[in-house]
C-alpha cells in the first residue's frame, strides 16, 4: 500500500453531491482532497501525479455500518492481525470505512468486542477504516431471532451501556434492539444521549411500537424485510412502520438472496435513495469457499455462496460486498450510479454523523476514492489518499 502523496485522477465521470462531473478530475493532496471539479485542472495541482480514469466512474468510498467479518474471520473473536485480514478484504471490495458488527453474546464476550476493536483503532489502519462498533444484540426478540443465539438474548440493560461508555467512550456507533422489549424506550433515550445511533431488528413490534420508539430517538432498521414483523395491509408491522417513517433510515441487503429484487424496489420506492443504506451483513465465510463456518458460535454452511444455519436453515449473513451490493442495486434495481453511491457512502455517512469528513467528494475531506471502470469493476481504490493493493 503507498502512502498519501499528490495525485490527479483526471479523465473520468466524478460522483458529487452535486450530480456527475463529465470530464471530471480529483485532486488527492495527501490524505484530503484538495479539489474536485472538471474541464481545465487548477494549476497548483500541475506537479501532482496523473492517474488516467479512461472515461470511469470515481466515487467516495464505501462505508458499511452492518459487516460481521470475512476472509475467515469474525468480529466477535478476531484478534489483531485478523482484525487486519477483515478490513484488508473488505478494502479490496471498495470499502473504505466499517463498523465491526457483534452478535447476541454475553456481556462479557460483548465487552471483548469493544477491547479488540479499541485497541485496533488506536493504531494506524491501513485498509478500511474501523469507526467503531455495531452493536447487534442481544435486546432483541427471541421470536425473530435468525442466526442469533437464543442464549443470551435479555431485554435492555443500561448498566451495560452506561460501563461500556465510561471504558470505551465513542465506539459504539450503533445498536441493534427490539423496541417492544421492556425498558426499551428509556434505553433508546439513553443511545441517543450517548450519540450512538439506536437502530431496530430481530424485532416482533408493531407499526405503532416503532412509531413510539421513533419518538424516542430510534432512526435506523437492520437488513429491512428480514428479521422483524412483516407487513399486512391491517397490521403494518415493523416492516410497514420502517416504509412510511421518514425519521427511519432502512438497511437493506442487495445480494438478490436476502430480498427480492421487487422489495427493495419498493423500499426505494417508499423511502427514496436519501433514507436507504446498502450493507453487506457479512460473515466470515464472505471471500472463502464452500464449507462450514461459525457465525456467533452457531454453525453455518456455506453453499453456492449462500450460508444458512446448519440447523434451522435460517439465512446466516451473506457472503456480499460493498462493490457487489452497489452494482446489484444499479444492474437490477435500476437506480443510477450517482443514487447507489448515495446509498453505499453518502447515507451511512450522514447516519453516523461524520458526513463532514467522509462520504462524498468534496475539497477538505477525507481521500476516500474508488476508481471504476465502465462496466463498474473497480480498478484503484485509495484510502486516506493510500493507494490500496
Amino acid at each position: 500500500m503507498s502512502g498519501p502523496a499528490d495525485r490527479l485522477l483526471l479523465n473520468a465521470r466524478v460522483v458529487t453531491t452535486e450530480g456527475v462531473l463529465d470530464d471530471g478530475w480529483v485532486w488527492m493532496r495527501g490524505g484530503s482532497i484538495g479539489a474536485v471539479g472538471h474541464g481545465a485542472v487548477p494549476a497548483e495541482a500541475a506537479g501532482a501525479d496523473r492517474v488516467d480514469g479512461r472515461g470511469g466512474w470515481v466515487l467516495p468510498g464505501f462505508i458499511d455500518v452492518h459487516v460481521h467479518g470475512g476472509a475467515g474471520h469474525d468480529f466477535m473473536y478476531a484478534d489483531q492481525e485478523e482484525l487486519r485480514a477483515i478490513t484488508r478484504f473488505h478494502g479490496q471490495h471498495g470499502t473504505t470505512a466499517m463498523l465491526a458488527t457483534s452478535l447476541t453474546a454475553s456481556r462479557e464476550e460483548l465487552t471483548r468486542v469493544l477491547e479488540r476493536v479499541s485497541r485496533f483503532m488506536s493504531d494506524p489502519m491501513p485498509f478500511a477504516q474501523l469507526l467503531g462498533v455495531h452493536f447487534e444484540g442481544p435486546f432483541i426478540n427471541v421470536k425473530w431471532k435468525g442466526a442469533q443465539n437464543p442464549a443470551h438474548i435479555v431485554p435492555p440493560q443500561a448498566e451495560w451501556l452506561e460501563d461500556w461508555m465510561r471504558r470505551f467512550p465513542g465506539v459504539i456507533k450503533l445498536q441493534t434492539l427490539a423496541p417492544e422489549s421492556e425498558g426499551a424506550a428509556d434505553y433508546i433515550e439513553r443511545l441517543d444521549r450517548h450519540g450512538i445511533v439506536p437502530s431496530c431488528g430481530h424485532t416482533d413490534a408493531t407499526y405503532d411500537q416503532i412509531a413510539a420508539a421513533a419518538g424516542h430517538g430510534l432512526r435506523h432498521a437492520v437488513h429491512t424485510f428480514n428479521a422483524m414483523s412483516p407487513y399486512h395491509h391491517r397490521a403494518p408491522g415493523t416492516v410497514g412502520a420502517v416504509l412510511t417513517d421518514d425519521r427511519i433510515t432502512a438497511e437493506v441487503i442487495a445480494d438478490g438472496h436476502h430480498v427480492h429484487p421487487a422489495g427493495i424496489k419498493l423500499l426505494i420506492s417508499a423511502k427514496g435513495t436519501d433514507r436507504v443504506i446498502l450493507v453487506t451483513d457479512a460473515m466470515a465465510a464472505a471471500g472463502m469457499p464452500d464449507g462450514e463456518y461459525d457465525l456467533g458460535g452457531l454453525p453455518v454452511v456455506m453453499k453456492g455462496g449462500v450460508a444458512r444455519l446448519k440447523e434451522g436453515d435460517s439465512l446466516a449473513g451473506s457472503t456480499l460486498t460493498m462493490i457487489d451490493a452497489f452494482r446489484f442495486v444499479v444492474r437490477e434495481i435500476g437506480v443510477s450510479v450517482a443514487e447507489a453511491s448515495r446509498m453505499a457512502s453518502g447515507n451511512p455517512a450522514r447516519q453516523l454523523r461524520i458526513d463532514e469528513q467522509r462520504g462524498s467528494l468534496a475539497a477538505g475531506k477525507r481521500a476516500d476514492v474508488l476508481l471504476l471502470d465502465d462496466l463498474l469493476a473497480l480498478q484503484r481504490i485509495w484510502v486516506g489518499g493510500a493507494e490500496m493493493a
